[in-house]
């Protein structure tokens, strides 16, 4: 997350389709799967936040084919998500965790791969940016910025679309809540054949992703260990602090536009 977005291959094809939630270590994971099977991996924030904003738009209509209500919602879906990541040989993260069963059946020899910790050690990293985060304040923030213009309505795409069918109960907070977890790994085991599907914590290294891949272990290669939380913290910080100079720009041009008609007007 943060980093910069690989660009899809062609003759590549989707072999993982990793199905952890976000803060599961899945930039690690997409590192370790792109290394191992020789080819890019869609990690959904660092592909989102670093593409041209045409990327984020994308998606944002392919969420809204969420829950899908006719043949037309799901031909769109799936035309959609085989256009964003046909190319790669890996995805992880948002928003591709959110379509594992369209994934499964359009990859049907890929493997499904849920990275995992425990889960209230996931919960308290996620909860300060659900319970605390004021989507409200970095729409403005972000507004001068491409593609980060775009982080609330995305936000609203996904809760409103799949992220809300899938996750969000009538009668509880329309948010991401420490009931997700469960929620997650049930909605696995009923749309993933059980010979498909394999759960994974990054802290075990190599060997027993090796293994579910068929691969050998490398030798003399550390797996890769980047810190999710802390990079997507910096990202934002110095995205915020860049939409923040972006609107002093705007403010003092504005001011100078004023002043030089105020000084026009008092000279006429």
């Amino acid at each position: 997350m943060g980093q910069t977005a690989s660009q899809p291959e062609s003759g590549k094809t989707l072999r993982v389709i990793g199905a952890g939630l976000s803060r599961t270590g899945t930039t690690s994971f997409g590192a370790a799967c792109s290394y191992l099977l020789d080819g890019p991996c869609y990690h959904g924030g660092t592909q989102i936040l670093n593409s041209p904003e045409s990327h984020i738009k994308r998606w944002v209509e392919i969420f809204r084919h969420t829950p899908v209500k006719s043949q037309d919602d799901l031909e769109a879906l799936h035309w959609g998500i085989k256009e964003m990541l046909d190319g790669y040989v890996a995805c992880t993260d948002l928003p591709s965790n959110a379509f594992v069963a369209e994934l499964i059946e359009m990859y049907p020899d890929a493997k499904v791969i849920c990275t995992v910790r425990d889960p209230e050690k996931w919960w308290n990293s996620l909860a300060p940016i659900v319970e605390k985060g004021n989507l409200t304040v970095l729409t403005w923030i972000f507004a001068p910025l491409p593609t980060l213009r775009w982080f609330r309505t995305f936000h609203d795409a996904l809760d409103q679309g799949r992220v809300g069918e899938l996750y969000f109960r009538p009668g509880e907070p329309q948010r991401p809540t420490r009931a997700m977890w469960g929620r997650h790994i049930e909605h696995l085991k009923k749309v993933v054949p059980k010979e498909k599907l394999f759960f994974y914590d990054v802290r075990d290294g190599w060997e027993p992703l090796c293994a579910i891949l068929g691969v050998p272990v490398p030798k003399d290669v550390p797996f890769p260990k980047l810190n999710d939380a802390a990079v997507m913290e910096g990202f934002m910080q110095k995205s915020a602090r860049r939409g923040i100079l972006a609107w002093a720009g705007i403010l003092l041009s504005i001011a100078g536009v004023g002043y030089t008609v105020a000084r026009y007007a008092k000279v006429v």
